[in-house]
């Protein structure tokens, strides 16, 4: 995959999706988005399904989507190991890079072509005002201009595209949650729970955005307070058995008045304890401007997975949405916006950018050097240069500009697309004769473009960590597939499982076709026509390293023809399809 990423996106494709948007999109009128018992609307009163995308890792950055998380998980860790390599000066350099690079105008403009109508932005407080401790004076505030120029950029990025913006406190002062890798939280120092002057600093915060934003009809909504999670009374740290959650529920309803003494415009999100999901001690609410936002992660896609908060819904009359949820396969990303669709519940998908992953809307390219340097983090062996170091990281930001992004095609596909139609459409265009690489199958749900056993992860609901794609390369479906030295081919291969794959041929004639393949077991292979008609007698493949064998003759008409490769037996690696 080429890092000219918009050429990824075939022409086909983007027509079609193009087309799906369209005769699927609720009418998006401008005005501010606001609370109608359970549903959200614009000022037309129109309802506003929420389709959004979480920019994470931008303002607030978390180690696994830089694969530091072994080492270095929070922000502030991140920082020191950074600055510990190539010092202060030029760790600023680096962030300023990134920050710019991170998100751009075309970034903005990208996801509204692909059909995305909303952003959630996690801020990180201390890009907006200092840390508690670097106050001269304790009950002051010193507001800095980053992250406000930041936030304006964007949120003029956002308007350019009639997309809101939902503002989320990614990132409180002093960390309010015990899981540091959300919230930079640093154990060492007094926690947003365990300071009045944090909590103070926080209030002031959202007065200081209501303020600023309160006019602007772009921003959606104020997400006051992510993914808590801490123990107040209970026993579980992140407080996932907590009955009251006083602090928490006092907390957002002080917040909420602060932004209502400048600004009665924007509606507020509010979140509950254990990473959103716990609500209990929060009700009643006590605005009439208001949603809930619940996370969804690893879990099943069926309406039990929400029963709680449609019920919360209609027993407060007020709306919900998914405000996080990703992480997972096509697959699951498929059924869990249909659900939200079927259930009138807006999404934010998460996150945008992260470095050599498959399952994001786009991956940042890993580097040799960088891999070093990881390397060097995890072992404390093999030091490198300030220089080296410096070069590594400025090459790291510069692939986080669009341009440098792969774009993963087929994730976007399976949350638009996918979500309103059946049919499997090419990856990429396969013309014969030639040679077909296995990777490169159709694009579409489970048992339409392919069949694999393990296509999802549901550990929260079973308790099962499930690796989709056991090679984590290349697409993000149940389909199997590792990296053979620059090649990508499908591998750990089950009993049962087929693949399809369009085909384009210039002329109606008859195809010898071999599959290339590397045995570990015998495996027996034939083809079929998409509605399952045998086209070849099944054939043996020997356990042999790399080999090319015949596997039967089949007749193709002129354009466009479907087919598919059924594994009798396996295991063994597939490579490609050779048509001659």
């Amino acid at each position: 995959m080429g890092l000219c990423s918009f050429h990824y996106l075939n022409l086909k494709w983007s027509r079609l999706l193009l087309f799906f948007l369209i005769a699927t999109s609720t009418s998006f009128a401008q005005g501010f988005l606001h609370q109608e018992g359970q549903k959200i609307v614009n000022g037309n009163g129109q309802n506003v399904l929420l389709r959004g995308l979480g920019l994470g890792g931008w303002m607030v950055q978390e180690g696994y989507m830089l694969k530091t998380a072994d080492f270095a998980g929070a922000q502030f860790k991140i920082k020191q190991e950074i600055v510990d390599l190539i010092g202060e000066e030029k760790t600023e350099e680096f962030y300023k890079k990134y920050l710019e690079n991170g998100i751009t105008k075309q970034d903005i403009d990208s996801l509204a072509k692909w059909g995305f109508n909303s952003v959630r932005l996690p801020m990180h407080y201390n890009l907006y005002t200092l840390p508690i401790e670097k106050e001269n004076v304790s009950s002051e505030n010193t507001w800095l201009e980053k992250g406000f120029v930041m936030t304006d950029n964007l949120l003029k990025w956002c308007a350019e595209n009639k997309m809101y913006l939902i503002l989320d406190l990614h990132a409180a002062p002093g960390g309010q949650g015990k899981d540091a890798n959300i919230s930079d939280y640093d154990e060492t120092k007094p926690s947003l729970w365990e300071s009045e002057a944090n909590k103070k600093k926080m209030i002031a915060f959202w007065k200081k955005i209501a303020n600023r934003y309160k006019d602007n009809q772009w921003i959606g909504a104020y997400d006051i307070i992510n993914e808590p999670n801490w123990n107040f009374t209970g026993t579980n740290k992140n407080g996932c058995d907590e009955k009251l959650n006083q602090p928490l529920r006092e907390l957002q309803v002080e917040i909420t008045k602060a932004i209502r003494e400048v600004d009665t415009n924007h509606m507020i999100i509010i979140e509950g304890n254990c990473w959103g999901n716990n609500y209990d001690g929060i009700f009643p609410l006590w605005d009439s401007n208001m949603a809930l936002s619940f996370h969804k992660y690893w879990n099943n896609n069926d309406v039990n997975s929400i029963q709680k908060m449609l019920d919360y819904r209609t027993n407060y009359n007020v709306p919900i949405w998914l405000g996080e949820s990703g992480e997972n396969s096509n697959v699951w990303f498929t059924e869990a916006i249909s659900l939200m669709k079927k259930n009138n519940i807006g999404w934010a998908f998460w996150p945008m950018k992260k470095i050599d992953n498959i399952a994001g809307i786009t991956s940042v390219s890993i580097t040799d050097d960088y891999k070093k340097l990881l390397e060097y983090w995890s072992t404390r062996k093999n030091k490198p240069s300030k220089e080296f170091a410096y070069k590594t990281l400025m090459q790291i930001a510069e692939n986080y500009k669009m341009d440098n992004l792969t774009i993963k095609k087929d994730v976007l596909d399976s949350m638009f697309r996918q979500v309103v139609s059946e049919v499997s459409i090419p990856f990429t265009k396969n013309t014969v004769p030639g040679e077909i690489k296995s990777v490169d199958y159709d694009m579409g749900k489970l048992n339409n473009a392919y069949f694999d056993t393990d296509y999802q992860n549901l550990w929260v609901s079973n308790g099962m960590e499930t690796d989709w794609n056991s090679g984590n390369v290349y697409r993000n479906d149940g389909v199997d597939i590792i990296k053979v030295n620059s090649d990508f081919v499908v591998s750990n291969i089950k009993a049962g499982e087929w693949i399809q794959y369009t085909l384009h041929s210039n002329d109606e004639r008859k195809f010898y076709v071999s599959i290339k393949y590397n045995g570990k077991q015998n495996g027996e292979v034939y083809l079929t026509n998409s509605d399952g008609t045998i086209l070849t007698e099944k054939a043996t493949l020997p356990s042999t390293p790399s080999k090319t064998i015949s596997i039967g003759t089949i007749k193709l008409k002129k354009g466009n023809n479907t087919i598919r490769i059924v594994f009798e037996k396996g295991d063994f690696d597939f490579y490609s399809l050779i048509f001659k």
